[in-house]
């Protein structure tokens, strides 16, 4: 009797193994744990260290983010916006540039063949 509780007690502790496995916890908790030991200076409170690290955001800091997240996207389309007016211009300067050397090239050409001609 005594040797089936202990195999039952097992195949639990087996169980819920698996179960913290299957979920993350174990990788979650392990690489809290890393970042514990890879800290130069120790926090004072190593559980307070695991609970801020396990921690989601309270709901001041989730707003604060997502504020601030809006505020960059608002910011990104502004620069993404004056970043292709800015290539516009650009493609449109190389285009006059390149319209003027045509234009350059074929007057000095004309130039040419007159003085060529004795004109």
């Amino acid at each position: 009797m005594m040797m089936r509780y202990k195999e039952e007690k097992e195949a639990k502790k087996e169980a819920f193994r698996k179960y913290l496995e299957s979920s993350g916890a174990v990788d979650a908790l392990t690489k809290v744990l890393v970042s514990l030991y890879q800290q130069n200076d120790k926090p004072s409170s190593a559980l307070q260290f695991i609970q801020n690290k396990l921690s989601c955001p309270s709901i001041s800091e989730h707003e604060k983010l997502q504020a601030e997240l809006s505020d960059l996207q608002i910011r990104y389309n502004e620069l993404l916006t004056a970043h292709q007016k800015t290539c516009k211009e650009l493609e449109e300067l190389k285009s006059s540039h390149a319209s003027a050397m045509t234009s350059t090239k074929e007057a000095t050409d004309d130039e040419s063949a007159k003085d060529g001609l004795g004109l």
